[in-house]
């Protein structure tokens, strides 16, 4: 298996399991739970997993003074995204809010060329359309109220962090930082974001049933720990631009457990949706190669040479 093709599926199941937090967050505010609880326990509890993880493969903690700086900023890059998408879901419907973090492949790919110089190409913005439009197929909107001010500022907020973050990762600065460190990390210095939101403990909640422990767990591997990590592998194998555009899994993830699970119609307009988000990975996939594909179809029909006037002698002059 090739770097390119690693990438794509750290990408893939980097979204996938991203796209999990509200399944496992919206349950814990109806047990009384504020965001900042919820997200210090799931940085908290990810933290335990990858340094476990770090200590079972024999590694060291050990850091450059130089890395301190770009760990840090990412840690806090995090954590704001994080917890400006967990306030939005108080301030509108979670689908809502995960259909418009999806800005943040656009906010990426301007980013890079506008400070990175990389070339927009037309395959690129082709894909970003496709993926905007098949998640707008997929939000299933009830038809009656507005969209609340605070609630899509906390989104917009929460998607250019996250952009950020996605460039700021893949600097050659960083790259020599095993993954599981780096995100290891992240999480640390994103934790003490939270840390210092409960007043280092004081407003601290926990939940009010056993049971719901389980979401913060699952809250820690899937979209923490496994997202991060195949999320920064997948930067470093295939770019940030072409990682981002893989996000637009993460609404089928929502669409996947609302039919399965809480028994929601499978309609038409999702299916099209769907064919629409797999139409751009699909060509986010084979990027460049569409261009040679194109080429080579067009060999299949050779050009014909064009008649033109006649000769002094009446056979047909060709143009060339």
């Amino acid at each position: 298996m090739n770097n390119k093709t690693k990438g794509y599926l750290y990408g893939a199941v980097s979204a996938a399991t991203y796209g999990m937090n509200p399944l496992f967050a919206l349950p814990l505010y109806a047990d009384g739970m504020d965001a900042d609880s919820v997200l210090f326990f799931r940085y908290l509890l990810a933290l335990a997993i990858l340094g476990g993880m770090i200590k079972w493969r024999g590694r060291d903690f050990k850091i450059h003074k130089r890395e301190i700086f770009p760990l840090a900023t990412l840690g806090i890059l995090m954590a704001c995204s994080s917890l400006t998408l967990f306030l939005s879901y108080t301030y509108m419907a979670a689908g809502i809010a995960s259909t418009m973090l999806f800005v943040y492949p656009i906010m990426v790919a301007l980013i890079m060329a506008v400070c990175f110089r990389e070339k927009v190409t037309m395959v690129t913005v082709a894909c970003i359309a496709f993926a905007l439009l098949g998640i707008g197929l997929l939000y299933q909107g009830d038809g009656d109220g507005t969209l609340n001010a605070a609630g899509v500022s906390l989104v917009m907020v929460s998607a250019l962090a996250y952009a950020i973050y996605m460039v700021w990762v893949n600097r050659p600065s960083l790259r020599e930082i095993p993954t599981v460190k780096l995100t290891f990390y992240v999480l640390l210095f994103g934790l003490s974001v939270f840390l210092v939101r409960i007043g280092f403990g004081q407003s601290l909640s926990f939940p009010g049933h056993g049971y719901y422990w389980g979401n913060l767990v699952a809250l820690a591997v899937l979209p923490t720990a496994v997202s991060f990590v195949s999320t920064t592998k997948a930067i470093q194998y295939i770019g940030s631009t072409p990682t981002a555009i893989l996000g637009a899994l993460e609404p089928l993830t929502a669409v996947f457990f609302g039919v399965t699970i809480f028994g929601e119609p499978f309609t038409i307009r999702i299916f099209g949706g769907i064919l629409l988000i797999l139409l751009a990975v699909t060509l986010i996939i084979s990027g460049g190669r569409i261009g040679s594909y194109l080429v080579r179809f067009r060999k299949l029909f050779p050009k014909l040479p064009r008649v033109g006037h006649r000769h002094s002698d009446g056979t047909p002059r060709t143009e060339k």
